[in-house]
């Protein structure tokens, strides 16, 4: 079903999500084959890696059976889980409790909560759009920079506390957006343009709520604290990450309420955007101020 407040053409919007889904997708799925090629050897560290399969696999087919997301969709979704899982680790040995999964899980449930809380309220397409779940190409705007963040760090060795920097930032950001738009648009009442502080109809581009902010900063707080514990970080690293993330947002609804409204970048692109923004923010604050030892 057409958007009638999307002033992108379908065509050109179309396009940027595949594009986005087919170009991240690829990297990932490539990322993902040592771990997967490595699976089935006796190594305790390979024996990790199959237990980080079965736990991405168990994730992919919970996010289905809840249809939160299409079968592709949730594919995507175990590949990220597996590389954030893999990818980032916290003391000598490898734990699931002491990786990135344990704040991925944290947002998986607030933005899942957020979603069907209020699900009664919104807009009929939208009602649709939840039934379906969140199709390959949204999966990868909101999450795909997470895990691109954590190959980036592992491949150029920048160390762990910076990659969690980075990869919390990311998942704030996500985190932040997604339970912002849901509660806003529910319960947030007529919401704002961010340029120019004017009053619009919801679903606007760029349009934000004083209730929707709050609830994605305090969402966006949670997953940096629970990632804080899982990955190791001081409270100092933990805000320069909240910082990455919550600056984020407010850059997604720049983009939303410029680019997006002009009709020059889809939802999608917007998305992914500003988690990358978010990550290269919190990187660039943790290396300028050198927060701790890497």
């Amino acid at each position: 079903m057409n958007n009638p407040s999307k002033t992108i053409p379908e065509a050109r919007d179309r396009l940027q999500s595949n594009l986005l889904a087919w170009i991240v997708g690829c990297a990932l799925a490539i990322a993902c084959i040592p771990s997967v090629s490595l699976a089935g050897i006796a190594d305790k560290a390979d024996r990790a890696s199959l237990h980080a399969i079965v736990l991405s696999l168990t994730f992919a087919i919970i996010v289905w059976a809840l249809r939160a997301a299409t079968p592709m969709a949730s594919f995507c979704g175990g590949m990220i889980c597996l590389l954030i899982t893999t990818m980032t680790e916290y003391g000598n040995d490898w734990s699931e409790i002491h990786s990135g999964l344990v704040p991925l899980l944290a947002l998986f449930l607030l933005t899942f909560a957020a979603t069907k809380t209020g699900k009664s309220r919104k807009h009929t397409a939208e009602q649709q759009e939840s039934k379906r779940g969140r199709n390959a190409a949204q999966i990868i705007a909101n999450l795909g920079a997470a895990a691109l963040a954590c190959l980036y760090g592992c491949v150029l060795g920048i160390g762990s506390h910076r990659t969690a920097i980075l990869l919390l930032a990311c998942l704030a950001e996500a985190t932040a957006d997604t339970v912002s738009s849901e509660i806003g648009s529910a319960f947030g009442g007529q919401p704002f343009l961010v340029t120019t502080l004017r009053r619009v109809p919801p679903g606007t581009d760029g349009a934000v709520s004083l209730l929707g902010t709050l609830a994605g900063s305090l969402a966006a707080a949670i997953v940096v604290i629970i990632g804080m514990g899982s990955l190791g970080l001081t409270w100092q690293e933990a805000a320069l990450a909240f910082t990455g993330g919550f600056a984020g947002l407010w850059f997604d609804s720049l983009l939303g309420a410029t680019l997006e409204r002009r009709g020059w970048l889809g939802n999608d692109l917007v998305n992914f955007t500003s988690t990358v923004f978010a990550g290269l923010l919190a990187y660039l604050l943790a290396t300028h101020l050198n927060a701790s030892s890497y």
